[in-house]
């Protein structure tokens, strides 16, 4: 699980390297996050991770500082979630998480990208079944045994954990978020979090070869210029 965690980290860092990009896209979320969640980060678990997640990736405090006034003061847009799901070049499999202000733009925009690679667009659940929806919390320690057993009594169902190099990482559901986060706190105190994250994982990788390289970054590429697109995640090893 870690090493197809790694690719696809990889693969972020190739293609989500625009500052504009990456502050609109924290911005966005935050700003939904604190909304749905409330504006104060000790009280909501998730919009707190996204901070973190936010300050590690450089994002200036004054943009994130924007989207929770925003949402403390209850107007602005009205975002929605949006998932799209297909096969990328060389038949990989490809999850698009969006967050839109008008879904019918938003989903023929993505649909675009498809159609020029020649690829195809599926329906919901045409591939998330090939996926597991993880949270994913790593943090430095060597104390595997006491994290699971902290995980075990808050009731985390512990899908995957590591101990490597100094640094303990945790997969579990994605619905057990919060829950495995705050278990992990109350047992080894105010963790700094190397990844804090909820992401799909892929079960298994499809080689991307030969002319379907290039094809496939510009498919990444196109995706990544949207400003609809939050995360792109896919199953291609190349």
């Amino acid at each position: 699980m870690g090493r197809a965690y790694q690719n696809r980290k990889d693969s972020m860092a190739k293609t989500a390297n625009a500052k504009t990009k990456v502050y609109s896209k924290y911005g966005r979320e935050i700003y939904v996050c604190a909304k749905a969640g409330g504006t104060d980060p000790d009280g909501n678990l998730s919009l707190r991770g996204l901070i973190d997640r936010a300050k590690k990736d450089q994002v200036p405090a004054h943009v994130i500082e924007k989207a929770i006034d925003k949402a403390r003061g209850g107007g602005g847009e009205d975002f929605s979630t949006a998932r799209y799901e297909g096969f990328g070049p060389g038949n990989c499999m490809v999850i698009i998480d969006c967050l839109t202000d008008n879904p019918n733009r938003t989903f023929g925009d993505v649909r675009q990208c498809f159609t020029k690679t020649k690829c195809k667009i599926g329906t919901p659940g045409s591939v998330s079944h090939m996926f597991d929806h993880c949270a994913i919390l790593a943090f430095q320690g060597d104390d595997e045994e006491a994290a699971l057993e902290a995980l075990m009594e808050a009731d985390v169902d512990v899908s995957d954990i590591e101990n490597e190099d100094g640094r303990i990482t945790v997969f579990a559901p994605n619905t057990d978020y919060a829950k495995a986060k705050q278990a992990l706190i109350e047992a080894f105190g105010e963790l700094e979090f190397d990844v804090d994250e909820i992401q799909f994982l892929p079960q298994t990788t499809t080689p991307v070869e030969g002319d379907d390289v290039a094809m496939f970054e510009k498919f990444l590429d196109m995706l990544n210029e949207l400003d609809d697109v939050q995360n792109v995640y896919h199953n291609a090893e190349a």
